[in-house]
Formats: structure tokens, C-alpha cells, sequence
């Protein structure tokens, strides 16, 4: 609904307020009426002859104001690109590419992204970004301002523009999967609406610029992923471990698809960050069972993308694949070395990680301290049930 109100406005806020507007208005015209038989496309057309009036009232203000004229070089406000010439045919990805602005820094194009056009909500950006929530919501805030601020268009970037956001890009689908695979709230450990979602622009990334590696990379990862999830939870909804889950329940046909891609990939040149991670999920998905799974190679992987893409969260995983081939007391170091990174300060899985070491090792004492941190840090209900079973088996 926003990409389409952003389309008539070309400006974010006022698409913003547009939407906004259309859901008050929603509450209450369906008390009164009933709820539409399409309720989305009821919303966007509120949203969009709410944008427009908008948009009305802010020419007329111009008219009277000579000094606030708009930049020189923007189009009309109701300008809609022909969705059969489109750079991007897909409103979605199209406002994702446009808020990927170089104008801005990485961090701030991601994040603005995943919380306006994404609809992710702050508290989940920041944990993303391992960052507290009045931080995220200060470097949103002033990302917003410094577009409008240096009058920045919202326009979609011309073809030859595309390769320049594409990271930007990547790592939104890719943030906006992880936000959906494990809550960080609620009841339920997936969100299957943001999942879906992710894993379709993924093919339509994938579809728009298919001779690029890492769009295959994401699109192979995101597939591996999705062919498990209804592994990871029992009937009851209770988190079910990667170890203990039913291999032979793993959608295959979708595992095949990514590992098609994931050749062809590994094929164009040195892989990146998305191929590499689409590779230890294959890897994952290749194993008869946990134990046999071909842990060298993937602690070989995460050398390589931790040399390319240092972040702490791959740290912390790459320290579960030197468990299995070096043994928890190796890993062990690993994690309490990363416990001096402020960055995992709220992180549960560096707690939980650190307390199966620790039950690894038979320290039970120290492993149910090392729980009790981590459930602290969770808000989600099968993640806390998991702990919490956990917990229970250990003396301390």
C-alpha cells in the first residue's frame, strides 16, 4: 500500500501520512459499513485520494509561497511508470531501490527500508542491527530529515543506477527473512507473512538481475531456509532444535532449486557474502543426519565470510562449527571472547550458545547461569519454553 501512495507522492512522509490516514478511516467506515470484500485494495485507494488531496494542498500552499518551489528536475507527482517499460516492474522492489539512496549511508538506506517500506518495526530493526531501540529510532529519524533536507527525489534509479544499491538491497530481503524466521516477540516463532514476503523479492531480485551471483546467493539461502521451516516447530509449536528436526520432512524440491542456483553461482567467481551463506545451508541440508553433517567445510566457509563480512553474529556461528570439529572447549573460547563485544550485549543466542558448551562440558552449574541470561534476553514464547526445558534438565 505504501509503495503504491509513494508512486502518486514521490515523497515518503506524505505517502506515510496518506496510509495512516486510510487506516483511520478504515476503522471507522468498516464498524459502521463492514469489512470490504478486498480490504487491501480498499485501503490503497483511501491512501492514494488522501495522498492526492494531499498533494492539493501543498501546491496551493506553494502558489501562495513563490519562495517554496519544488526542486528543479523533479517530475509531476502523478507520474506512474508504465509497468510494462519499468526498470523494476514490482512496486515493492521498486521502493526498496529508491530508498536504497546513496545519498545515505549503508546502515541508514537498510534501516529506513526495512521500517518504511518493509513495515518491520523499530524494536526488530534495532535488534537486527544489534542496537537499542532509541538509537535505531534516532538514525531513522535522521535519515528521513537529511532527504529532505538536501531535497532528494523519490525516484526510481535508472537501470545503469541498480548495481549500486544492490548490497543495500540484498541485505534488506535478507534482514526482512531473518525478522520473520525467528520473532523476536510473540507467541509464535515464525512470522510467515514476512518470510513470504522476503522470499519473493528474492525471485524477483533474482529474475530482475540474474546474471548477479549474490542475487542467487540470497535466493538459494532464503530456499534452503524455507524448505525447513515446518520442521522447526512440533505440533504444538514448541522450537525443535536443527539437530533434532525431521530431515526426511525437508521440502526437497525447493533444497534442489537452491542448489541449481547455488552451482551456477559458484561458477561467476569468488564468492560473496550471500553465496557463502547459501553454501553452509546447503551444506546443512545435504547431511543424513547432525552429527554427520560436513562440519569441517563449513567451519572453512565461515572463515571465509567472516573475513569478508566481520560481524559478531557470524563470529558466534562459526564458533557452533568449531565445536563439532575442535570440540566445545575450543569453541568455548571463542564465545567468551565475543562476550567482550558490546555489540551482543542483548543477544540471546551468545548466552545460550555459551550455556550448550557449557552442558557440552558437563559444567551443568555454570550452563543453567548461562540459560538463565539468555531467557532474560528472549521475549519470544517458544524460544523461552526452549530455555526454560532446558533449564530444567540442568542440576544448577
Amino acid at each position: 500500500m505504501l509503495a503504491a501512495t509513494v508512486r502518486v507522492t514521490r515523497d515518503l512522509d506524505t505517502a506515510e501520512e496518506a496510509v495512516q490516514d486510510a487506516y483511520v478511516q478504515a476503522l471507522q467506515t468498516w464498524t459502521r459499513d463492514g469489512v470490504p470484500a478486498n480490504p487491501g485494495a480498499w485501503l490503497t485507494t483511501v491512501a492514494r485520494r488522501r495522498a492526492l488531496n494531499l498533494l492539493r494542498r501543498i501546491r496551493t500552499l506553494e502558489a501562495k509561497l513563490p519562495l517554496l518551489v519544488e526542486p528543479a528536475g523533479t517530475e509531476g507527482p502523478e507520474a506512474d511508470p508504465d509497468p510494462e517499460t519499468a526498470v523494476i516492474p514490482d512496486d515493492r522492489l521498486r521502493l526498496i531501490f529508491t530508498c536504497c539512496h546513496p545519498a545515505l549511508s549503508r546502515q541508514a538506506q537498510v534501516a529506513l527500508t526495512l521500517r518504511l517500506v518493509c513495515g518491520v518495526a523499530t524494536p526488530d530493526v534495532a535488534h537486527a542491527f544489534l542496537v537499542s531501540e532509541p538509537t535505531m529510532a534516532a538514525r531513522i529519524t535522521r535519515a528521513k530529515k537529511k532527504i529532505a533536507a538536501a531535497g532528494i527525489p523519490y525516484e526510481m534509479p535508472a537501470a545503469g543506477a541498480l548495481p549500486e544499491r544492490l548490497d543495500a538491497v540484498l541485505t534488506v530481503v535478507y534482514l526482512l527473512y531473518t525478522a520473520g524466521h525467528t520473532a523476536r516477540t510473540g507467541d509464535e516463532l515464525v512470522r510467515g507473512g514476512l518470510t513470504g514476503r522476503a522470499l519473493d523479492l528474492a525471485r524477483l531480485l533474482h529474475r530482475l538481475m540474474p546474471a548477479e551471483p549474490e542475487t542467487a546467493g540470497l535466493l538459494a539461502l532464503l530456499l534452503v531456509h524455507q524448505a525447513r521451516q515446518a520442521t522447526r516447530t512440533d505440533p504444538a509449536g514448541a522450537l525443535v532444535r536443527l539437530a533434532d528436526q525431521d530431515r526426511a520432512a525437508w521440502d526437497r524440491e525447493p533444497i534442489a532449486e537452491a542448489d541449481r542456483l547455488l552451482t551456477a553461482a559458484l561458477r561467476a567467481g569468488p564468492p560473496a557474502r550471500f553465496v557463502l551463506q547459501a553454501a553452509i545451508a546447503a551444506l546443512h541440508a545435504q547431511a543424513p543426519t547432525y552429527e554427520e553433517t560436513d562440519w569441517p567445510q563449513i567451519l572453512t566457509l565461515y572463515d571465509e565470510l567472516l573475513r569478508i563480512w566481520p560481524s559478531p553474529v557470524v563470529a558466534l556461528n562459526r564458533a557452533v562449527a568449531l565445536s563439532m570439529v575442535e570440540g566445545p572447549e575450543a569453541a568455548l573460547d571463542a564465545v567468551e571472547a565475543l562476550e567482550r563485544d558490546d555489540r551482543l550485549a542483548g543477544y540471546s543466542y551468545l548466552p545460550s550458545t555459551k550455556a550448550d558448551l557449557l552442558h557440552r562440558l558437563g559444567r551443568d552449574a555454570e550452563a543453567a547461569g548461562a540459560y538463565r541470561a539468555a531467557l532474560a534476553l528472549t521475549d519470544n514464547a517458544a524460544e523461552r519454553e526452549f530455555l526454560e526445558q532446558r533449564l530444567a534438565v540442568e542440576p544448577g
